[in-house]
């Protein structure tokens, strides 16, 4: 072997090119000779560059670098500093101990067979516990244990096979896009100058055989022809050949691997026909199949860059930059550089850079890309802003609560990526087709070309070329990511994130679904809606002792009384009794406010006479003296909640009621709204029960819930549903999270799902009923090269456009 290498005397490093001291013996394989080293750090960084295939690093360096950064390839360098803890803060999220995830984005995608190499392969590399690629955006998360395996090694285990992989930044991915849309247009002008060039010569060619043209102007036309599809052929081309080497290189028939058999074998021919002066040359076929499948995969490339649109306007809605204030003086900063505890000023016009609180100033703020709600949210004090809303009319001063990761957006953002890059079980059954499709097909156009070579020599090239090209198995996979993305985008724009990749379609299934009370059909709000005396204390009295006992609680029903005064009485020694109320001194005399039994024991009497409500709870004020008050409250149903309902039964969805309110009052709700099936004091074991129960018996049964005591229920559902307002433990069960917290948007939910069952169904039987007819056709001798390559083309965009109807 030939060392091309820099020469490094025998007593140096042959890395660094220091003196070896005397005593050390580090050494390293580089190309076959043991090479020499100084230091364990020369010896470490030697053997990532021999185990990272950058040894050309050590072919063509002409000097030895004195700085450090000289000392280690660029490529080395920028992989292994994507494990830096600070660079990671920024886009990986720690999940659990040493469990981490990441979004990142992959270069060299080009079919669903890229998708399921890259996921194959990174699947099997030890430590890592999850990655799924989402077709249409090309963005991938990965969740891996950190002690087995480092991002760098995942990100090198992904450039060995020839895909380049780097975290998710929307700048980046923006620029990508474009960059993807100009490389494929300049391949498109290339093929198609190409292609028209190619066919006017053919033509007179054509003319040439009816009219005995001489064979010099016949053989100087096929070398003009060869001369115009070459750059066709390399430049153009060039993509079906890299994505089919790929795919060998794997022992995987992807979906370029017929596509490049065709064009090579093709074009091969044509140049052996060119050169011997024999034989048939298909330079037309060539260029013009080329031209439409170049065509076609653009159209497609710009269909799925629409569908995924929703998402990408979600990571673009944070700004760059944050004006912070310090000391009272202003200065803009990276929205990077944010901590918990800054101050931020938000102008009107601005978008709010973090989640946090608003300390000064009341405004409104535009959260329409996050909830899908189109009416301003008013703003004050005390109000929580969320990064991403858009702030309307006056400045807001807020306080940093969450950066980064951990903001709203980002964990909408994560849970949508999330949903799009499961495959539901249409999608897997669609793959495992289409990987075994490409064979199928390999064998066939053999065995095509096999008998017409019996019967017609002269056609069995060109019939054989037209059954590999026609063939469409990219369809197959197509058909389901191409709807759950634009049905994903199209609920994520209306307030619906979808975090799970089967929720929609086991959505589309179902025929029950199951309501919670408190904070899902009513607002999770009380408020007081009936005040009665029950002694001679005026109202304005019995008003102002209630809100002074109740002030220092943070339970919602003391929230609601504590309302009822402007100025609360000032109560001394208060004492909350968990359960049963509160007790306190005024103006030397005992008050209690609480359940019926509670105050009882004060007042030493009985329950005066009073309108009693089977909707609503009654809290009793009473004082040493005897009963003051009884203060009912309920929890108001929201607006739309009945005609919800009815919807959802119009649509064949039974509905039921499950509530830990008392019996009485979820029978109340139940009559307002129409619900055939409610029951009350329901705890989570119970309706977790009645869950099981709905199941055993065939129902698939969706959860709409907002509490922590849902989360068992939401959990044990097909498929479950919380409430945007609800927990984090809730919303962490559920596979659906409704941000708009409208109600109407379920019965569309549910609609939106059916719609894309109803299309992905459409998709597969498109497919099937076109390579039905198109194999036969062209096996049969009826369809040319160039009109199979119209055709494969067609088909994918027929099945992307399809699946767009979604979105309108």
């Amino acid at each position: 072997m030939t060392d091309n290498s820099l020469h490094v005397e025998s007593s140096d490093c042959f890395h660094c090119g220091q003196p070896i001291p005397a005593g050390a013996h580090y050494r390293v394989a580089i190309d076959g000779s043991k090479r020499d080293m100084c230091c364990t750090g020369c010896q470490a960084v030697a053997t990532a560059i021999v185990e990272n295939n950058l040894t050309d690093y050590y072919r063509f360096r002409t000097t030895i670098g004195d700085k450090p950064e000289d000392l280690v390839p660029e490529a080395l360098r920028k992989l292994q500093v994507y494990d830096s803890p600070e660079l990671q803060k920024s886009f990986v999220r720690d999940t659990d101990g040493n469990t981490r995830e990441a979004s990142l984005i992959l270069e060299g995608i080009v079919c669903a067979a890229c998708v399921w190499l890259n996921e194959h392969h990174v699947k099997q590399l030890p430590g890592v516990i999850d990655f799924g690629i989402n077709y249409s955006t090309h963005r991938a998360t990965l969740k891996w244990d950190n002690n087995i395996i480092h991002l760098s090694d995942v990100l090198k285990a992904i450039s060995e096979i020839g895909y380049h992989a780097h975290p998710f930044d929307p700048g980046r991915l923006e620029s990508l896009q474009k960059k993807e849309k100009s490389a494929a247009l300049r391949r498109i002008a290339v093929a198609g100058l190409g292609m028209m060039q190619v066919m006017m010569i053919a033509v007179a060619m054509y003319i040439g055989v009816a009219s005995d043209m001489e064979t010099g102007m016949r053989d100087f036309l096929r070398w003009i022809s060869l001369v115009m599809t070459t750059p066709v052929v390399f430049y153009s081309a060039r993509v079906f050949f890299a994505s089919a080497w790929r795919d060998l290189r794997r022992g995987r028939f992807g979906m370029d691997v017929p596509v490049s058999l065709a064009i090579g074998i093709a074009y091969s021919a044509s140049v052996w026909a060119t050169i011997t002066g024999g034989g048939e040359v298909y330079f037309d076929s060539v260029s013009m199949f080329t031209f439409f499948l170049l065509s076609g995969r653009y159209l497609e490339m710009a269909a799925r860059h629409k569908a995924g649109q929703v998402a990408e306007e979600l990571v673009r809605l944070m700004p760059a930059t944050a004006t912070r204030l310090r000391d009272g003086e202003q200065e803009v900063v990276p929205v990077s550089q944010l901590e918990p505890g800054d101050l931020l000023l938000v102008r009107p016009g601005e978008v709010v850079p973090a989640d946090g609180l608003v300390t000064d100033g009341v405004s409104s703020t535009n959260e329409s890309l996050l909830t899908g709600e189109s009416l301003p949210c008013r703003k004050q004090p005390g109000d929580a802003l969320v990064g991403g809303t858009l702030n309307i009319e006056s400045p807001l001063t807020m306080q940093v609560d969450k950066v980064g990761d951990n903001t709203v957006l980002a964990s909408i953002i994560r849970l949508l990526e999330r949903a799009q890059a499961e495959k539901p079980e249409l999608a897997r059954l669609a793959e495992k087709v289409a990987s075994r499709f490409v064979p199928i097909i390999l064998l066939i156009a053999a065995g095509v070309f096999a008998w017409w070579y019996q019967h017609d020599p002269s056609q069995a090239f060109w019939i054989a070329l037209s059954v590999l090209v026609i063939t469409c198995p990219c369809a197959f996979s197509l058909a389901t990511p191409a709807a759950l993305t634009a049905a994903t985008g199209l609920l994520t724009s209306r307030g619906v994130l979808t975090t799970r990749g089967h929720a929609l379609e086991t959505l589309a299934r179902i025929n029950h679904i199951i309501f919670d009370k408190t904070g899902t059909l009513s607002h999770g709000q009380l408020e007081v809606v009936d005040f009665q005396t029950l002694g001679n204390a005026t109202a304005s009295f019995c008003k102002h002792i209630a809100a002074g006992l109740e002030t220092a609680s943070e339970h919602p029903v003391a929230h609601a009384i504590a309302g009822l005064s402007d100025s609360p009485a000032r109560v001394s020694n208060l004492t909350a009794e968990s359960g049963r109320g509160v007790k306190g001194i005024y103006q030397q005399k005992r008050y209690r406010i609480g359940t019926e039994s509670f105050v009882r024991e004060l007042t030493g009497t009985a329950l005066p006479e009073m309108r009693r409500g089977s909707d609503r709870s009654e809290v009793f004020l009473g004082s040493e003296d005897g009963w003051l008050a009884c203060i009912s409250l309920a929890d108001r149903l929201r607006e739309e909640a009945g005609s919800v309902v009815q919807e959802l039964r119009s649509l064949g969805v039974d509905v039921t009621l499950l509530s830990g309110d008392t019996p009485e009052m979820v029978n109340t709700v139940a009559q307002q709204l129409d619900i055939p099936h409610a029951h009350g004091g329901q705890l989570p074991d119970g309706k977790l029960a009645y869950l099981r129960g709905l199941q055993e018996q065939g129902a698939v049964v969706a959860m709409v819930g907002d509490g922590v005591n849902d989360a068992p229920v939401l959990a044990g559902a097909q498929v479950s549903i919380a409430m945007g307002s609800g927990s984090q433990l809730a919303q962490a069960s559920a596979d659906m999270v409704l941000l708009s917290e409208n109600l109407h948007q379920l019965p569309f939910s549910i609609q939106t799902a059916r719609r894309m069952q109803a299309i992905i169904k459409q998709n597969f039987a498109w497919t099937i009923l076109y390579n039905l007819l198109a194999i036969p056709l062209a096996a049969s001798g009826l369809i040319a090269p160039w009109m199979a390559a119209i055709g494969m083309s067609a088909s994918s965009l027929i099945v992307v456009l399809n699946a767009l109807r979604l979105k309108s």
